[in-house]
């Protein structure tokens, strides 16, 4: 057709979008923390198939799910009709030249060409929802910008090009006397049978329009791609592939960390350069759909914090400082200061720290580490993973973190608890109940690992107490630490202290081998998801059971009886460390339904979906950030009064008594603190283990009797 023509568009067109995705991939490699993400490849296909060309986690919005899919195959067809039409540039538009195979009067191609109208037709569909979401129902979780009506308006541009190519094609082509309707492409011949009416000469124009429009309009979205946010285009699959296969609970140590504070070297995340380029690529993947805010407790309830607008704000900061990043400006990357040798100082607004500079504090200490932002995204964005870096850096470098950390912080520095009771009282709960120490029973099958609320905290007390009773009744040959047990770290890791964190670890697993303890039960899924997930990287396997898996399976076994009534409509919720991080859903609901007169109810922000009760990621020890959004989707507020109401609209008033379980100390804390802050003295708030000891044992029947003779 015209050879000379499509070459010009092919390559200014590509040559441009290689000099820019060349930028984009220098300062991708700009970021310097290591990120190893090429192993286990045969995990990480099948992550790319089922997450990626299954459109596996879209699905949970469901209409934006279809929708999605609908443009995503869409792409995928018209992918070969791209490259079928650019080399009609030099072949002709008028032969359905399609690589022999695919030429319009072959058997292949007329299956293709079928296949192509009735998807683009879908992708029509597709578009005009997403339209309608933007320009009429404007959901606040989605970044409305001009940005995502454009791109969409190209797409529909792209699928109108290609009918009035095709329809144009059935006219111009085709007798006086024949039928423009082909059954191969029912869609483009109802257009044709519309425009054959109309000029030849006009009908003709349309068919070269819609030839070269497509390629200028696919040139043209290819170079959009990189300025915007439908980069992801181009970044979903290696951003898939590279994903985290460890999980959310699993946070990368920083390696040699006395060393690298003796050498005075950037611990945590200062600069963008301080990322990986696992992280960056997360940046440029970022679609703005909103979905991680949208089910984050902070963002829902009113905190500065949005995982989605953190990830714009450091994608957007290292896309403005590209040029010193990708010439690795030593201010830019944290490597010296302004005020060093040779180096032209900086003003206030172009200092590269992030911490106060592009993020601000309260939205890293919003964070409770629940990964719900993680759950939802459906690109595999890690949230959690960036926020602890930098609160690495400003706890362990800059000293700055909120002050209520600080008890905290003292008690486990000096007394191995965030609680600062001496350690010695660590197993007064147990007083009178004839528990072995492992130093007085080392061959102990289990040890039970208390943790530290269960130790100190009154309310949480009665978790291990009762834990302890039916291990006894079931005949489980177990043991405790006592004073030789001290925190995880689990809260110290979370807050940014990782030296104070590896302490811990290298301590308890030091302890642990040397009573070759080999199976440990805990109550609190934070000392779960640390023991079992991150002491190993300390060299200590075990093997760890949530309290709920193992009193599930002592039920099972016929080595616990539930048999007593106990009257009462529970509604559960999940513990985001047993639940989010670690997958353990059913075990304590069959607990429950197990109970004689319980009956359960979810609420539905529960499961993967359901709501962080506010203690995680340090924010125990706490109070929640300032409330800066009084519209917020949860009701402005406190994070546990919120998750609180949320499990109060499934437990209508009148019938059984209502009552509140959950399956962690921190959640015991909390949802009680909720409960009784908002003046709902009539609704107990139990630990699954507590419920089942009083059918164990014969309690009163009523939920609320039990509660007022405990």
């Amino acid at each position: 057709m015209n050879p000379i023509l499509m070459s010009a568009l092919l390559i200014v067109g590509l040559g441009f979008f290689a000099w820019t995705a060349s930028r984009r991939l220098k300062l991708m490699f700009a970021a310097k923390a290591p990120a190893d993400r090429f192993d286990r490849m045969g995990d990480r296909v099948k992550a790319v198939i089922y997450y990626m060309f299954g459109q596996a986690r879209m699905f949970r919005y469901k209409a934006a799910g279809v929708a999605h899919a609908f443009i995503f195959v869409g792409f995928m067809v018209l992918g070969l009709r791209t490259i079928i039409l650019a080399t009609r540039g030099f072949t002709g538009p008028d032969g359905g030249f399609g690589f022999w195979l695919f030429n319009d009067s072959a058997p292949l191609g007329s299956a293709y060409l079928f296949l192509k109208d009735i998807i683009g037709g879908f992708v029509v569909v597709g578009v005009s929802y997403f339209l309608y979401t933007r320009l009429v129902i404007k959901p606040r979780r989605m970044t409305l910008s001009s940005e995502g009506v454009f791109i969409l308006c190209m797409i529909l541009g792209l699928i109108t090009a290609d009918m009035f190519y095709e329809a144009g094609g059935y006219i111009v082509h085709g007798s006086a006397d024949a039928s423009v309707f082909h059954a191969k492409t029912p869609l483009a011949s109802i257009l044709a049978t519309i425009l054959q009416a109309a000029p030849t000469g006009l009908v003709r124009a349309m068919m070269l329009i819609g030839f070269w429009g497509h390629t200028i309009i696919v040139l043209t979205f290819l170079n959009f791609l990189p300025f915007g946010k439908h980069f992801h285009v181009i970044t979903v699959l290696p951003n898939v592939l590279f994903s985290n296969l460890d999980g959310i609970g699993r946070l990368h140590p920083v390696p040699d960390i006395e060393g690298k504070l003796e050498r005075e070297e950037t611990l945590g995340v200062r600069t963008a350069a301080n990322f990986s380029w696992k992280d960056v690529l997360d940046f440029y993947t970022c679609t703005e759909c909103g979905r991680c805010s949208d089910n984050c407790p902070a963002a829902s309830t009113g905190k500065l914090l949005s995982p989605k607008q953190l990830t714009i704000d450091l994608r957007n900061h290292m896309r403005a400082n590209e040029d010193r990043l990708i010439a690795g400006d030593p201010v830019a990357t944290g490597d010296a200061d302004d005020s060093g040798a040779g180096l032209t100082p900086l003003k206030e607004d172009e200092r590269f720290q992030l911490i106060g500079k592009v993020i601000e504090p309260e939205v890293i200490w919003a964070c409770t580490t629940c990964g719900a932002c993680e759950q939802e995204c459906p690109v595999f964005i890690s949230y959690v993973d960036k926020i602890v870096d930098m609160r690495r850096h400003m706890v362990m470098e800059q000293g700055e973190f909120p002050e209520q950390l600080q008890n905290a912080f003292r008690g486990l520095e000096t007394v191995g608890n965030p609680y600062s009771f001496a350690n010695e009282q660590r197993a007064d709960w147990a007083a009178g109940l004839d528990i072995p120490l492992r130093s007085e029973k080392p061959d102990a099958e289990y040890l039970f690992w208390v943790g530290c609320a269960p130790s100190f905290d009154d309310r949480s007390r009665k978790i291990a107490v009762a834990m302890a009773k039916l291990m006894q009744r079931a005949g489980v040959d177990f043991a405790i630490l006592g004073p030789e047990e001290t925190c995880t770290g689990d809260p110290a890791r979370r807050a940014g202290n990782e030296y104070v964190f590896q302490m811990f670890a290298q301590q308890n697993v030091e302890t642990m081998k040397g009573y070759d303890v080999r199976k440990i039960v805990t109550t609190c899924p934070h000392c779960y998801n640390t023991i079992a997930n991150e002491y190993p990287e300390f060299g200590g396997k075990f093997e760890v059971i949530h309290h709920t898996t193992f009193l599930h399976d002592l039920i099972r076994a016929g080595k616990l009886k539930p048999t007593h009534e106990v009257n009462a409509r529970v509604a559960y919720h999940d513990s985001c460390y047993i639940g989010r991080y670690n997958g353990i859903y059913d075990p304590p609901r069959e607990i429950l339904r197990a109970i004689p007169g319980v009956e359960v109810v979810d609420a539905p922000e529960s499961r993967d979906r359901g709501m962080c009760c506010g203690a995680g990621g340090a924010q125990m020890w706490k109070e929640d950030e300032p409330i800066r959004d009084e519209s917020a989707k949860a009701g402005a507020g406190k994070v546990n009064h919120a998750r609180t109401r949320q499990l109060l609209n499934v437990l209508p008033s009148g019938g059984k008594p209502r009552a509140i379980a959950s399956a962690c100390p921190f959640c015991k804390t909390m949802l009680s603190d909720g409960l009784a802050d908002q003046g709902h003295t009539n609704i107990t708030q139990s630990d699954v283990v507590e419920l089942l000891l009083r059918s164990v044992e014969g309690a009163p029947a009523s939920v609320g009797a039990a509660e007022e003779s405990a």
